[in-house]
């Protein structure tokens, strides 16, 4: 299967619907090449990076419902890398 290199990033502007934005990235989780979260208390905001190696409908569908939850942005940026295969071959 095909698969992009990807960075997410997301800004928590509502610690409302953390819980939900956790599942979310648990559902994900097989994809998740790397994460890091930084809080902000200065804003009352969180920053959160997250590296994924995936088909690209499975971005969208993970950023799409992360950008649904209320107070919770998100953006992907895609590295100009050919899609490969997530499989390693001889």
């Amino acid at each position: 299967m095909d698969t992009r290199v990807a960075m997410i990033s997301i800004v928590v502007e509502n610690q409302g619907d953390i819980e939900k934005l956790n599942q979310i990235l648990h559902e994900y989780g097989s994809y998740i090449i790397g994460r890091m979260g930084l809080p902000y208390p200065k804003r009352n905001i969180s920053l959160i990076s997250v590296t994924v190696d995936a088909p690209a409908d499975k971005i969208s569908a993970m950023t799409g419902k992360i950008g649904m939850l209320k107070g919770i942005t998100s953006k992907a940026l895609y590295a100009k890398l050919q899609e490969g295969c997530s499989e390693e071959t001889d």
